[in-house]
């Protein structure tokens, strides 16, 4: 397998975490998001991911190359082929649940505030960069305010009991996220207790940013 991404990505983060915590090993591609423009705009990646975005697993099947795209997408096919260690419980309801708090995340916070969008509010729309900053804290801010919530409800020493699943796998690089642009984190004490945990982790830990070899 190959994965392409790129170490400050958190849709290619979550991706990290899960093989990690599957124990697979792929080898790992970087795909500059910003020098010389952006590296995922250039030719030769489109042919890999015509979104233009990371991360993008490559797959050999019957020795055919296959490629992935799509965090989620992803690492629900990973959890299928490789069943060992499973991001998601088995009951319906309960794996409903932890898709929902996924997707608070990967729907309603991340979207609105990964790299293109705060590129187009600078570069097309003139915003200043406390306008932006006030825009990614505020959509981050609604998304944890009810993810936090449904912690409450559900967490046990990660998001969904005591065992990781595919809500943790969002919520870690979306905490370091908000604290790389600076939100204020005490208002969202069941976030940063799982968080914390989490980062006790060893596949939560080799999964960090500043661990990738393409970390700059």
């Amino acid at each position: 397998m190959k994965l392409y991404g790129y170490w400050r990505s958190s849709a290619a983060y979550r991706v990290r975490i899960a093989m990690n915590l599957k124990s697979l090993v792929a080898e790992q591609i970087s795909v500059h998001l910003v020098k010389d423009g952006g590296e995922q705009h250039q030719d030769e990646y489109q042919q890999l991911n015509a979104q233009e975005l990371v991360p993008s697993l490559v797959i050999e099947d019957n020795g055919q190359q296959r490629v992935l795209t799509q965090s989620l997408a992803i690492i629900e096919y990973l959890d299928e082929v490789y069943p060992k260690a499973a991001l998601l419980p088995n009951a319906p309801f309960d794996k409903s649940i932890v898709r929902a708090m996924a997707l608070t995340v990967a729907c309603e916070i991340h979207p609105l505030n990964n790299l293109k969008v705060l590129q187009y509010l600078a570069s097309e729309l003139d915003i200043a960069d406390e306008s932006k900053t006030a825009w990614y804290h505020h959509w981050v801010k609604e998304g944890f305010t009810a993810l936090e919530k449904q912690l409450a409800q559900h967490s046990g020493l990660f998001c969904f009991g005591d065992s990781p699943t595919l809500a943790d796998i969002c919520l870690v690089p979306q905490v370091y996220n908000a604290k790389r642009f600076k939100l204020d984190m005490r208002p969202y004490p069941n976030i940063n207790r799982i968080n914390a945990h989490c980062l006790t982790q060893q596949a939560f830990i080799d999964a960090i940013p500043e661990n990738q070899l393409d970390a700059s």
